[in-house]
Parts: structure tokens; sequence; C-alpha cells
């Protein structure tokens, strides 16, 4: 019995465990050890101390919260009289049990009398878990999840065993932690038996491990089975299904193609009646024309015979026949042009079908004079035609005999285009007497049906030439045929022939114009007007979506301007669909005037279209179009497309919200300049070409949308005292006055209008400019710009008490938020930089803003002034040392003077600074003055700089003289006046004149650097001044400063070299010069020694070969750039496994000093670098592939690799 108890709570243990019921498994691991079964609860107890399950400090501070006191003590006493009383009473439900179990022990075991046997129950007890091992040790994992109704009866049987086991606390807590299920319902199934788990169990222990494993293969099988079934079952119904529908479409097309045949066979026949048709029409209308022409030859022999009277009666018999001719004729064209083309409407309808028309080919090329017609009056012409061919049909109808020559006349000057009729009005005359009875029957004939008739025959001989003639007609005659299509296209009563004239309409010219798009679009207008919505949804607008794609732009261009001015002309929600797809395919394409007129006609498409269902995808459009990178497309969009949005969707709010989400994200895109983190690199970012442009139109519509924020600023003001006041027009900057501004501050009632500008605005820009490096001038000028607008339009009142505390904050001085509401002070404050990272990031990115756009404004130069004489003056006095140190607040300065308007304010702290007393002032004037060169004219230059930096040259202290040295080159290289670099070179001669080494250096320094960009008068100079230095012998035994001193002359004389340098000033300086350098040999870098040689040689009239072998010979490399990279090369010795390909050396080639060029001089001062390369020569190579050779000079930014390939200097010398 205790095998089979341990046997029972360990698959309880396992269950509860399994099914994760923690709190009934802990309830019964505290009964277990409260009845002493430690053995059965060593499961429960590794479980419950498993560390990573249940922490200690979670459990201690579980326990912590339990405070030992009188009231808990009372009831935990009260708790275990509780429990007493109910162990007293489970004493006796224990008594009984005990009874009731012996009774079934009996009854089992005359039931079981093999299995409860000794010898049996021995093998189930001891044998059992050693032989059944594989069986028992299977856990329920292995069947698979548990079922629900599974599940239910476990739980049920569970619950009936820790009853039948005493553990009424723990069925307690399995009642309260089953949820999903009544545990006091159990269903009657096969599972439902009294004391079910030991059934379960006794049959388990019956079972062999065969069976089970049978009996679970079986059952695994069998679900699998049925959902293979299920699979296969659901196949099937899909495959019948397929076969329904496959064999619907069979018979649906073997209609169709039964159809087709027959109706192919159909037109055969019709083809061949329609040919004999012809025929016969062919033979009877020649026979019309022999006897017109002998007619005419009758009228006029039988003419002169006759009188007046019987003239006047021949003649209307005449008539009577050639109209009956006419008539005949015409019918016979019609039925000739039926015949000709018989199975042309049928692939016309098949092709109008599918929306595929055939484009009418043009011949420019084959184009002949046309009498011009006037547009005008093009309509009323084929109008007045046809009234004339009216009365006149009426006329010979009734008053036949008051018909006449000059009736007939009249009615042959009509619009007909018919040829025979024209000659046969024309040549008519009088006809024999014998031919007077066809006269009533054509009476008969004629009224008003024959109009009607006439009038449709002649639109239809119309719509019939106008395809053929347009080729034919000069280009630029062409619009004057737009009537006479626009007519045809009114009036044709077949749907096929109306779309091909309207295919002619679009087509009329290949290319057009302007001009000709104008008349195009006119007429389409006009045709619009008078055919109606439907038509020209059905006849129009396909012709537009057609022409989507065509190869010219100019079509596309045609089809961007008709959606909108057709718009009008259409149902409201084909506006809002078909319309809006084609400006939404056109804004995508390729041609920039296409864009463009997507733009302008989507603009004017808004105000039609119903509803703002479409308001999103509009926008998207609008911002997409906005970013466009064409100009024209941007500055369209701006001027007409964003108020036009504005306007028809009145949700500004969402515009401002997504534009600014736009403007930071464009930037934060971007990758950061430097990786380091917490640096101040590795929060400003790079931006590319595309990000900086979207930035840039970005902040253009940020100031096209400024004044519709103005003004619904205005027209939500929450005050209604300070509306009253001003009257609608005066409502401009005036209206935030003080008064407004204080009640706004009291914070009484909200303004989310206004709130915009400053607490999601102003805040972004801030943002915005922390992320842009300080070579980013134009972005920043474009945000100075729109600062200086929010300014002017909201007033200096606004400046003082709201922008002003923003951006001072920002840069981190103290100001007073009073003007402010409570409740945004705080995101205000939130601006002020916390760490030196962000103070100096806010010095960098946000003080040029405060001072160009904020105090930058008209009504703050004074308040500007004072400030920068506080930023540059007391804060050099108060640190104690030049304001270099602080590079971020001259680059400030230098943005601000990239404004001309404050060139004063800045040059008269400048000046202040220049006479100060302080040195440290004095060296900061003049790096500020070096700086401020390239945002200055000559004339500036010339009054204020100059001046200046003369002051602080004659300046006592060593250190304020070398400064303005750097300052004087900086004035050299960009300013190429005769009069400033005359001054200039009467200040250096003041400074060479000291003799000092130091001087020397730095005007050397200072002019080598203007070298690229001065006039020849100074480069000359420079030339002079170092041949005049070399020639004097170096005096001191100091090899430092020998060796700086020939360094500084040999990069002045190879820059110079690099120059279009005069022939006499090589011969009379710049060879001197070289030759005295080498009086001092041990001073001479070896690579500018070399550099020097090579000068020598070339400029002397040297070939190339005697230049490599001087070269090899000097160094101990290999004497040519071939054995240099080769096999047996420094290249080859170092990579043993490239082998490169030999290069051929060139053929040498005698140059004379005149053939020098620069090219060649930049290669030669390049060269010597390679020697001078500290590290592996493979490395160094890897920088010529890159594009960049650096040398003492400066970037050489020459992507080709020519100073290494010696087939290029060959090429080069030959070419000289």
């Amino acid at each position: 019995m205790d095998v089979e108890r341990s046997s029972l709570c360990n698959c309880v243990v396992n269950f509860l465990l399994e099914e994760n019921y923690l709190l009934t498994a802990f309830e019964l691991l505290h009964e277990l050890l409260d009845d002493g079964r430690d053995v059965h609860a060593i499961r429960l107890k590794e479980f419950f101390a498993d560390i990573s399950q249940f922490p200690p400090d979670q459990i201690s501070r579980f326990n912590a919260l339990r405070v030992a006191d009188t009231q808990s003590l009372l009831e935990e006493k009260e708790t275990v009289e509780e429990k007493l009383a109910l162990s007293e009473y489970e004493l006796r439900l224990a008594q009984e049990d005990i009874l009731r179990l012996k009774t079934e022990l009996r009854k089992r075991t005359e039931f079981y009398p093999d299995d409860l046997s000794g010898s049996n129950i021995d093998v189930s007890v001891e044998d059992g878990p050693t032989l059944q091992q594989g069986k028992r040790n299977t856990s329920s994992s292995d069947l698979g999840p548990l079922k629900d109704s599974e599940r239910k009866d476990v739980n049920c049987a569970i619950k009936e065993y820790l009853l039948l086991a005493g553990y009424r606390l723990t069925a307690m807590t399995f009642y309260e932690e089953v949820t999903d299920q009544d545990l006091d319902v159990w269903q009657n199934k096969t599972a439902c038996v009294p004391d079910a788990l030991r059934h379960y169990y006794y049959q388990y222990l019956s079972s062999t491990p065969e069976a089970a494993e049978e009996k679970i293969s079986l059952i695994q099988e069998n679900g699998s089975l049925l959902k293979t079934i299920e699979n296969l079952n659901s196949e099937m119904e899909s495959l019948l299904k397929n076969k329904e529908v496959a064999d619907g479409q069979i018979m649906a097309l073997t209609k169709s193609l039964d159809a087709l045949q027959k109706d192919l066979k159909d037109r055969e026949i019709l083809v061949h009646d329609l040919k004999q048709s012809l025929e016969l029409r062919r033979k009877e209308l020649n026979d019309c024309r022999a006897e017109i022409t002998s007619l005419k030859m009758h009228i006029e022999g039988s003419r002169s015979g006759r009188r007046w009277v019987s003239a006047d009666f021949e003649h209307l018999a005449s008539q009577t026949v050639i109209r009956s001719l006419q008539l005949e004729i015409e019918n016979s064209k019609a039925k000739d042009f039926v015949a000709e083309n018989p199975v042309k409407p049928i692939n016309s309808e098949k092709e109008y079908t599918q929306t595929e028309e055939k484009v009418i080919e043009i011949h420019e090329d084959k184009a002949v004079l046309s009498q011009p017609i006037d547009l005008a009056s093009g309509m009323s012409d084929v109008e007045d035609g046809e009234l004339q061919q009216t009365q006149t049909y009426e006329e010979n109808a009734s008053q036949p005999q008051e018909i006449s020559q000059e009736t007939l006349q009249l009615s042959s000057n009509g619009n007909r285009t018919v040829e025979n009729n024209e000659n046969i009005q024309r040549n008519n005359s009088e006809v024999p007497p014998d031919d007077s009875g066809m006269i009533i029957q054509l009476n008969n004939q004629m009224g008003e049906p024959a109009s009607e008739k006439m009038g449709l025959e002649t639109i239809q001989i119309l719509s019939d030439a106008l395809p053929k003639i347009v080729p034919y007609v000069l280009i630029n005659h062409r619009e004057e045929l737009l009537p006479l299509i626009m007519c045809a296209i009114e009036r044709h009563p077949d749907c096929s022939t109306r779309d091909s004239l309207t295919h002619t309409l679009f087509n009329v010219i290949k290319r057009p114009d302007e001009q000709q798009r104008q008349i195009i679009m006119n007429a389409c207008v006009s045709l619009a007007k008078n055919v109606g919505e439907m038509r020209t949804e059905s006849e129009l607008l396909p012709q537009c979506w057609e022409q989507i794609n065509h190869m010219y732009e100019e079509r596309r261009l045609l089809v961007a301007q008709s959606c909108g001015e057709l718009a009008e002309f259409v149902r409201p929600e084909i506006r809002d669909s078909l319309i809006l797809s084609i400006v939404q395919q056109l804004v995508e394409d390729s041609a920039t005037v296409v864009r463009e007129a997507a733009a302008h006609n989507l603009a004017l498409l808004l105000p039609l279209f119903p509803n703002m269902d479409k308001y999103l995808k509009i926008e998207e459009l609008m911002f997409q179009m906005v970013c466009d990178p064409s100009g024209a497309v941007v500055e369209t969009s701006l001027k007409k497309l964003v108020p036009s949005v504005i306007y028809w969707g009145n949700k500004l709010d969402h515009i401002l919200q997504v534009l600014l989400s736009h403007v930071v994200g464009s930037a934060q895109r971007c990758p950061p300049v430097s990786g380091v983190e917490d640096s101040v690199e590795s929060h400003l970012r790079v931006l590319g070409e595309r990000e900086r442009w979207n930035v840039d139109v970005l902040l253009r519509m940020l100031t096209e949308v400024l004044p519709f924020v103005h003004q619904k600023a205005i027209e939500t003001c929450p005050f209604p005292s300070v509306m009253g006041h001003f009257a609608p027009s005066e409502r401009g900057d005036a209206f935030f006055s003080t008064s407004l501004l204080e009640l706004y501050a009291g914070g009484y009632v909200e303004w989310p209008e206004f709130d915009w500008v400053h607490v999601d605005c102003l805040p972004v820009l801030i943002q915005l400019s922390c992320f842009l490096p300080q070579k980013e001038d134009y972005l920043k000028n474009r945000m100075t710009k729109f600062l200086l607008v929010i300014s002017e339009s909201f007033g200096d009142h606004y400046l003082t008490h709201i922008m002003l505390p923003i951006f001072f904050v920002a840069v981190g001085d103290t100001y007073n938020l009073k003007s402010l509401p409570q409740a945004i002070r705080s995101r205000i404050k939130g601006l002020r930089p916390k760490t030196v990272v962000a103070e100096r990031l806010a010095i960098m990115c946000v003080l040029p803003l405060l001072l160009a756009g904020i105090l930058g404004a008209p009504s703050r130069h004074e308040q500007l002034a004072e400030y920068l004489r506080k930023l540059l003056v007391q804060g050099i006095m108060n640190e104690d040392k030049p304001i270099n140190s602080n590079a971020e607040i001259i680059d400030a300065v230098r943005f601000l003077c990239t404004f001309e308007e404050h060139h004063g304010i800045v040059f008269n702290i400048l000046w202040e600074m220049v006479v100060s007393a302080n040195v440290n002032m004095k060296i900061s004037a003049a790096n500020l003055l070096k700086v401020l060169v390239p945002y200055i004219d000559a004339k500036l230059a010339s009054t204020h700089v100059l001046p200046a930096l003369v002051t602080l040259g004659s300046d006592q202290n060593l250190n304020v003289k070398y400064a303005s040295i750097d300052a004087f080159g900086a004035v050299a290289q960009h300013l190429k006046s005769d009069m400033i670099i005359d001054k200039i070179r009467v200040q250096m001669d003041a400074f060479l004149e000291d003799g000092s080494h130091e001087a020397t250096i730095a005007v050397i320094h200072a002019l080598v650097v203007a070298v690229p960009h001065t006039t020849d008068r100074l480069r000359d100079y420079l030339l002079c001044k170092i041949f005049q230095l070399s020639a004097v012998a170096p005096t001191g035994s100091d090899m430092m400063q020998r060796r700086e001193r020939a360094n500084v002359f040999c990069e002045s004389i190879r820059a110079l070299d690099a120059t279009d340098l005069p022939a006499t000033s090589v011969r009379d300086f710049l060879l001197p010069a070289i030759q005295n350098l080498f009086k001092d040999p041990d001073s001479l870098d070896p690579a500018h020694k070399e550099a020097l040689e090579i000068m020598m040689r070339e400029r002397s009239g040297g070939t190339f070969e005697t230049f490599s072998k001087v070269m090899g010979a000097h160094l101990g490399i290999a004497s040519s750039v071939t054995s240099f990279f080769g096999e047996g090369g420094l290249l080859g010795k170092k990579e043993n496994g490239d082998q490169p390909e030999p290069v051929e050396s060139p053929k040498a080639t005698p140059i004379t000093p005149t053939e020098d060029t620069r090219f060649r001089r930049i290669m030669r001062g390049s060269f010597t670098d390679i020697i001078r390369v500290q590290g592996p020569i493979d490395h160094y190579i890897v920088d010529l592939h890159r594009g960049q050779v650096q040398t003492h000079g400066g970037v050489n930014k020459d992507p080709r690799p020519h100073f290494l390939e010696s087939k290029v200097i060959g090429s080069n010398q030959a070419s000289t």
C-alpha cells in the first residue's frame, strides 16, 4: 500500500507541476510534511528550493512585509484553533475512510485474486519499476499536450484523490486554482469511475509496455490519419471547385470560339458581297461620268439655237438631272468607302474595346502649303454651308420655276468637300426637253429629311477626310484645323469615329510648344462644355490616360494641363479617382516640366474635390513635390500647391506637425561625424546632397506657411478685449503687444495656434542646428532668415519677450521667463545645456543663430553690439587668455559677418580690441581678422582690416606681431588689389627687417599659403625674398633652426614652381635660390634635396632619364619607376605573392626649359613626397588610389596616380 500511495502521490505531484498549479503543489508540500511523508515531498522541496524559480531576495522581501503584533498573533491563534478543529473533523473522516477502504480492499481481493497475490504483488512492487522502466519513465510530453477533455478528467481524478487522501487544504487550493472547470461536475464517460486515479494506476500496471506503446502509437497514427484525411478532403474540395471553374471557362471559351468562327464566316461573306457591290458601283460611277460628259457636250451644242423660255426650262431640267446624278454619285462614293475598308469596322471595334487606338502618323516632311483658316469662323463656315444647302434644296422643291444660275452658284459656294459636286455645279447647263420627267421625282425627295441627311453626310465626309488632311498641313497651321475636328467630334454619331478624331485632336502636333498646347487645351475645354460630362469622361479622359507614358514630354505635359482644366466638366466622383490617379502618376515623371505642371494642376484640382477622403494622400504628394530635386518643381509647389492644400484641407496643424518631423528626421537619419561616444562630433551629422536639399526646401516651406500660422494665431486669439482694439486690416505685428503677451503669460486660457511657434517650432530649429556642422553655413543662413521673418511677422514685443529668452536659455545664459505661461516654462528650461559637451555644442550651433537671427534683427543692433562686446572683450578679460582657445566663438562671429549689415558693428568692436593694452585682446583681434577676411571686400579691407593689422604688426609684443603676419597672409590669399598687395609687401619688408628667425619663418609661411591664389607681383616678391634670404649664410650652430629655415624655403620654392613663373624670374631668382640652398646640404631634408635636384635638371634642360639616374644614385633606390615597382623593386620584394605586370620604360626625350608646364611641375612637386612617406610603400599606394596625396603644401586632390606611372610621365614629356 505504501508503494501504491507513493506512486499515486508522485503522479499527482508531476501533474501539478507540469500544469503549473503551484499553489496546490505548495499546499500539498505542507500537508505531506505535516503527515510526516518527507520522502514523498522530496521533489516538491527541490522545486520550491530552486533559486532560479524563487529568488531568496524576493522571498525575504515578502517575508519582511509581515510584522508581528498582537493583532496578528491573535489572528494566528484563531487560525490554529480552527485548524485543530478541522484536524479533528478530518480525523473522524479519515477513520471512516479507513473502514471504507478496508471494505473496498476486500472487494478487490475477491475481484483480482491473481494480481493481488503475494508473489505478484512483490513483482508489481519490486520488479515492476525495474522491468517496466521504459514505460514508467515515459512522460506525458511524449504523448503530446493534454487535450481539454483529458485535462478535465485528470483534474477531477486529482480532486477526488486529494479528498480521499485527506489533503483537504490542498483540495481547496486546487478548487481555487482551477478556474476554467467545475470540479464537482464530472460528465458520465468511460473515465468517470470511483477512485479514478487508482483505477488508472492499476490499469497502467496491468498493461504490458508493448501494448501501451502500441496503443499510444495507434492513437498517434489515428490522429495523423485524421489530419491527413481532413487535408485530403479539403484538397479534393478545392480541386473540385477548380475543375468546375475550368469546365465553365472551357465551355465559355468554346462558345466564344464558335461565335467568333461564325462571325468570321459572316464577315467573309459580307466582304465578298461588298467587293462585288464595289465593282458594280464603280461600273455605274464610270457610266454616270460618261453620261455627264455627254450631257455637257450636248448642252454646249444646243445652247445657241434655243429661245430664252425654252432655255430657262431646259436649264431647270438640267439642274434636276444634275441633282439626281449628284445624289447617286454620293451614294456610290459612300458605298465605295465601305467596300474599300470592309474589315476596318471589325478591327476598330476590337481596338476601341481594348482602349488601344492607332496613332495617326504625321508626315511632317511631306507637308504642303495650305491656305490659313480663321479659327473663330471655322465652325460657322461649316454650319453656313449646311444651311445654304438646305435652303437651296427647299427652294428647288417648292419653287422649281424660280431656280436660276445665281441660286445654283450660291449653292455651289457652300463648304462642300465632294469634288464631283463642285465640278457639276460649276459646269451645269441646259438639258434636253425629254428629261423634264425627272423634276417630279426630285421634288418628292427634297425636304427636311434630306437636309438632315446631307448634314450627317457632310460630317461623315469631314470625319473621313480629316485624318488624311492633317499630316499634309504645315505644323504651324495645324491648329487651324481644330474647329473642323471639334465639329466632327461633337456631331458624329459613331462612337469609334469620335474616339479616333479625339485621338487626332490630342496628336494634331507631335511636340506642341506652350502656345500650341494652350490652343489645344482651349479646344478641349470648349468641346467638353458642348458634349457634357458623360462624353468628356468616356472620350476625352481616356485620351489623357493613354498618353501619360508618351515618349515626348510635351505630350505628357499636355496631359498634365488637361487634368486641371477638364476636371470642371466631369462628375465629382471622377475628380478624386481617375484624374487624381493621372496626376499621381505624372508626379513620378522623369521630366521636370511635367512634374511642375502636375503640381500646378493638382493645386487647381483640389477645390473641385467633393470631400476630404483623399486628404492624407494629397498631403503625402505635397511633401513629395516640395522635396523634389528640381528647383522649378519646388518653387511651384511652395507658391501654389502648399497654399491650395492649406485652404482646401484646413488642417494646418497637421501639416506643421509633419513638416517639423520631416525637418528633423532628414538630418537625424544622416551618419554622425564621429563614432566616439560623448563627443561633440558624435552629435553632428554628415549631410548628403539629398538630405541637405530636403532640409533647405523644408525650411523654405516653413517660411511659406508662417503667414498662415500668423493669421490663424490672430483669428484664434482667446482675448476678445484685445481683438476689439484692432480692425482686421490693422492686425499685423502690432497685434502681439506687451499687454497681450502679459495676458498670455497668465496662463488662464489655452492658445495652441500661438504656442506652436515657440513651443514646437523654435525648439525644433534649435535641435536641427545642433545636428549641423560648422561648414553648413547655407542651411544656417536659411534658418537665420526664417527667424528674422518670425520677428518681423510677430513684432518686436514677441522678439523681446518670447524669442530672446528661449535662445538665451538654449546657449546656457540666464534669462527671466516671466513672459511665458507657467505650463511651458519647464519645456523651455529643458533646452538649457546640462553637460560640458552640450554647452560646447550650444555655443557652436545655437550661438550663431542667436547672433544673426535674433540679435541681428534691425531693432536689436545696439543689443547685438553690447552682447558681442560682452562675449569678446569681457570674456577675454575674465579668462585672461586669447579667444583663439575658443574656436566656437570665433566661428559664431565669422557666421555673423556673412551678413553684410553687421560688418560695422563687428569691426567697431575689433578696433576696440586692437587699441586695447591687453596682449590677449590684441592676439584675439588678429585671429578674428584672419577668419573674417573671406567675407569682406577690397574697400572694407583697405579702410578697416589693413589699418588694424598694421597697428598690430607694429606692436612690441612678438606674439601680437606674429599673429598679425598670419592675418596679412589671409588678406593676400583672398584679395588681389594692387594697392592692397603693395601695402602687404611694405609690411612684410618691415617684418623681415627685424632679422629674427621666427619673423622670417612666419612671413614665408603666410605668403606661401597665398601663392596659388595671389597675383604675379606677390609671387615675384616672395621669390626675390627667398633668393635674398637664402643667399645669406645661416649664422649659429643650431641645426634645428637651420633645418626649419631650409624646409620653409624648399616648400615655398616648390609652391612657386607649380605656378606659371616668367622665364626671367626662373633664371634670376628660382635657380640661384636652389643653388644657395645646396650650399648647406646638411640642413636639407633628403626629399627636398631630391626635389630641388629634379627642379634644377628640368629647369636647366636635363632629360627624364638623367633625372631618374640622379634620384636613384642619391637615394640608393631603383633608377626607374619600372624597377621601383617591378619584380626586383622595393614593392616587388615586399609583395612576393603579387607579381605586377612589367611596364616598359619610356624613351628619353630632351626637354628644353621653355617646354616646362604647370602640370609637369605639380607632378614633380608631388613625386618627391613618395620618398618621404614614413611606412610601407604599399600603404602610400592605397592613399594614391583614394585620389589624395598629402604634401607639405596641402592636399593634392587629383584622383589620377600620375606620380607613379612612368607611362604617364613619358607620354607627358613626349607631348610637351
